[in-house]
Order: structure tokens, then sequence, then C-alpha cells
């Protein structure tokens, strides 16, 4: 039972949540255009929003990242590098630590303004708060990690679920074994983790896919102007045009 239990999560579980995630975000994007935004509610409430919307980006950027490289990249490249499996756990313990904590402090501030300022609850739909409280708990399950890979200071825990990612991205039968006796935190935090790419196209994560990464490559600037012209003077409204007489 055991064993059909860890096929079932880490081996057809994420097909699952790949499949929803793509092909969800297609289809609401053609679907339902106008509901495709990030609903800010900086107008209801400014204070905590800087400090909590900066920490949490800037940490789950790098968080992502992370992730991402670690995980995707073929350990060859390393090998190649001469990067070794000790330096890499090192190293995601590190900057994965400091982004963790940078983005456990933001999504706090995040948490308890949506929670505890009575306007933005009542404006907030159930998707909104479920969403941020399972990002809250599935970065908490990451800075948990960090505790247990502390007695895997040698990568091969790391080697292993990234074997494991890359296996189920080459569609390699088999490998939700690599995941069988993992600690019970990770498999939570895979699990968690696969359920967030489950949930996003049916919430206000898919504004992720409209980042304005082009922006950093523009060749000009957007001038804008304040209401009154250069010398610090209103324009002048043009005159109405005189109608001919009848």
């Amino acid at each position: 039972m055991r064993e059909a239990i860890n096929y079932v999560v880490f081996g057809w579980y994420p097909y699952l949540c790949l499949t929803v995630f793509l092909l969800g975000s297609l289809a609401r994007f053609d679907r339902e255009q106008y509901t495709w935004r990030s609903g800010s509610s900086q107008m209801l409430r400014k204070r905590q929003l800087s400090w909590g919307s900066n920490l949490f980006h800037v940490g789950i950027l790098i968080i992502f990242a992370g992730h991402f490289v670690g995980l995707l990249t073929p350990i060859w490249i390393f090998d190649g590098l001469g990067i070794s499996h000790e330096f890499k756990q090192m190293m995601a313990i590190v900057v994965g630590g400091i982004a963790g904590v940078a983005c456990f402090v933001g999504m706090t501030l995040l948490v308890h303004r949506r929670l505890f300022d009575s306007r933005i609850r009542k404006t907030s739909s159930f998707g909104d708060i479920a969403v941020l409280l399972m990002l809250y708990v599935q970065l908490t399950l990451g800075l948990a990690t960090i505790v247990v890979s502390l007695d895997h200071l040698d990568g091969h825990e790391m080697v292993r679920f990234m074997t494991w990612a890359q296996g189920i991205l080459t569609l390699q039968p088999g490998v939700s074994s690599l995941i069988a006796d993992a600690h019970p935190i990770f498999k939570a935090h895979l699990f968690l983790g696969m359920t967030v790419f489950l949930v996003f196209p049916f919430t206000r994560l898919v504004h992720v896919w409209s980042a304005p990464v082009w922006y950093l490559g523009r060749r000009g600037y957007q001038v804008v102007r304040s209401r009154s012209g250069a010398n610090g003077h209103r324009p002048a409204m043009p005159r109405p045009r005189q109608q001919p007489a009848e």
C-alpha cells in the first residue's frame, strides 16, 4: 500500500499538476482574460505593502531560480564545472536560507495585512486567502527542510531529488521509488509544491505569466509628463472651434 501511494503521489500526481498548470493557464487566458490580474489592494492600505511585497517577491524569485537551476540542471554539468555535491548543498542552504527568511518576513506582513485589515479581508476572495496561506505553509516547510539538510551535507540527498525531478520531465518510469524513503518534511514540501502548480490557473498567480521581462531589454524610455508643462505652468487648453451660424 505504501508503495502504491508513493507511486501515485510522486509518479502520477506530478503529470496531473503539470498538465492542469499548462492547459489551465492557456484556457483561462483564452476565455477569461478580464480575470487575468494580480488584484492589487494597494489602494485600500499601503501600510506593510511595500516592505512585505518587496521582501516576498525578491525572496520568492531567488528561491524559484534556485529550485529551477538546482533541480533541473543535469548533474554532469555541475561535475564538468567542478562544482561538488557538498558545495552545491551548502550554497542551497546558505542562499536558500537567506532568501527564505526574507520571503518569510515579507509573506508574514502580507498575511497579517490580508487577514487583519477588515477592508482588505472583505474584498478578498476565498482563493486569494487560500493561495496565500498555501504559499505560507509551503515556505515554512521549505525552511524546515534546511534543518534536515544539515544532516546530509554530502549532497547525495539533493542528487536524489535532482534525479527524480529530471526523470519526471524526461518521462522515465520508476523514478517515484527515489522518494520512497525520503524524510517526511521533504515529501510534504514536494507534494504541496506540486499542488501549487495544480491550483495555479484558478488563482491570481496567473499574473506571473505576464511578468514584463521584455521591459529589461527595451531600447527607449517612457516619458511621463505632469499635468503642468515643462516650465511649471499648466498648458493652455485648446479653444473649441466656432461652429458656423446656420
